[in-house]
């Protein structure tokens, strides 16, 4: 675990994937019907899980 927190695509894939679910849980708790934090938080997501996924081109494993 220790090897992928110094790899610099994976950290920010989990920042933004992080940042997603506090965006998606703050719309669903509040439930004032606000989509742009929807819309956002399933970006950051979907952006997030693609960094931490696919490796760079001079990434080992």
């Amino acid at each position: 675990m220790l090897k992928k927190l110094n790899d610099l695509q994976f950290v920010i894939g989990l920042f933004f994937s992080v940042v997603s679910v506090i965006l998606l849980l703050n719309e669903w708790m509040s439930g004032y019907g606000n989509n742009l934090n929807v819309y956002t938080g399933s970006g950051f997501l979907v952006f997030g899980l693609a960094m931490m996924l696919f490796k760079g081109k001079g990434s080992r494993q």
